[in-house]
């Protein structure tokens, strides 16, 4: 295959995602998912060239789940790996674009791991991984912070003590922004609008979610903030809320704060709403049935997101279009359309046909004649991430 070829790595406390991406072609050769590593149920699920995959790994490491990729990768690349990108959560206010890893990139992710430490040392256990097997291979950070990095203060900054900012870093910095990059980028192709010139409200929904206001190609203000726990209510994110709901737990239920932060990061959003279940899909299948509590979730789901994407018009000089990506944003046409029916002031109107079409990968205009612009558009954060892997590369040369 000829083109470029970039080994995107997604590194989780217990799993890598990876997929391997010719700059020339669409579709990934090679993609898979390692999972449930350092136990005896580890997997490792993969496609290469539409055929699918499983075999178990039996208590296999990060290391060992890196061995077992290599040939696979020197297979489907035949032989020819131009670099390696890896998705990194938290940049902090350091990093504002891609960057090649270095024992002092490193050091600062590390200890940017204080503001996400679930992510980051997940994160750097990839790193280390395939630093230790592809010691001479070009290696490249592209942060999920970095996007937001142009946000202007009245953004970025919480109305806290200046010290808290200056000395210890508290403030916004947003998430999902190789996907909000990728997706306004792709917004503005689909419509014909050069990208310096274009202006996106985007709603990235899945068991993560976010909204982001885009001016000209640069984020201009994102609803998650110090920690992807603000803004939307999420799958098992509680989304924002009052910032005395944790004394009063502590207070009134005697919890501690490790005890509080589990609950409002893996007890509450769509799961503990409906108690049912944190996926979309089995609670529009129930709502539909007639529960209640599934009902209420997709409710306030909906309202929430619709509060947020208002708000983010604020940082707009206009409106060229609002997007849906994400697991949720790109499938769940009931999901769009409830969320626009609390907008009325925007007047969104859907083409209730293009609306139902638009799934399983399709991108469309979903809005009807005379309507603001609404869009899908799949997300591709692995394309993403090796395109800005690629642009590093180009400018070592």
């Amino acid at each position: 295959m000829s083109g470029r070829n970039i080994l995107v790595i997604n590194s989780g406390s217990s799993s890598v995602k990876f997929a391997l991406v010719n700059e020339n072609s669409d579709s990934f050769p090679l993609q898979g998912l390692a999972e449930r590593l350092g136990t005896e149920d580890a997997v490792l699920n993969w496609s290469f060239e539409g055929e699918k995959h499983l075999t178990s790994l039996h208590g296999a490491t990060h290391k060992d789940a890196f061995e077992r990729l290599l040939p696979m990768v020197q297979k489907a690349s035949h032989g020819q790996l131009d670099g390696i990108g890896h998705r990194i959560v938290h940049g902090g206010a350091h990093f504002t674009k891609a960057t090649e890893l270095t024992p002092n990139v490193i050091e600062v992710i590390r200890n940017a791991a204080v503001l996400a430490p679930l992510h980051n040392p997940a994160g750097l256990i990839g790193v280390e991984a395939s630093l230790a097997l592809y010691p001479d291979l070009p290696q490249i950070a592209v942060f999920d912070t970095a996007f937001h990095q142009s946000m202007p203060a009245r953004a970025y900054r919480y109305a806290v003590p200046e010290h808290l900012y200056t000395e210890h870093h508290v403030r916004r910095y947003g998430f999902h922004g190789t996907s909000h990059m990728y997706v306004s980028r792709k917004a503005a192709e689909f419509s014909k609008l050069p990208v310096e010139d274009s202006c996106w409200l985007i709603a990235h929904l899945g068991n993560g979610s976010s909204t982001c206001a885009v001016v000209n190609g640069e984020s201009r203000d994102t609803s998650m903030g110090l920690t992807p726990l603000e803004g939307l209510v999420m799958g098992t994110r509680s989304g924002d809320i009052d910032p005395s709901l944790p004394n009063h737990l502590h207070r009134t239920l005697g919890w501690d704060l490790a005890k509080i932060e589990s609950v409002l990061t893996k007890e509450s959003g769509l799961l503990g709403l409906s108690g049912l279940s944190n996926d979309m899909r089995t609670l529009l299948e129930a709502s539909q049935s007639g529960n209640d509590k599934a009902t209420l979730a997709i409710e306030v789901f909906c309202y929430r997101l619709a509060k947020s994407l208002a708000g983010m018009a604020c940082a707009l000089p206009r409106l060229d279009g609002l997007v849906f990506t994400g697991g949720i944003g790109e499938n769940a046409d009931a999901i769009r359309e409830k969320t626009l029916s609390y907008m009325p002031l925007f007047n969104f109107k859907l083409n209730n046909e293009a609306n139902k079409k638009c799934i399983r990968g399709v991108a469309g205009v979903i809005s009807a004649e005379g309507s603001p612009r609404v869009l899908v558009i799949p997300t591709n954060e692995e394309r993403q991430i090796a395109l800005e892997t690629l642009a590093l590369l180009n400018n070592r040369k």
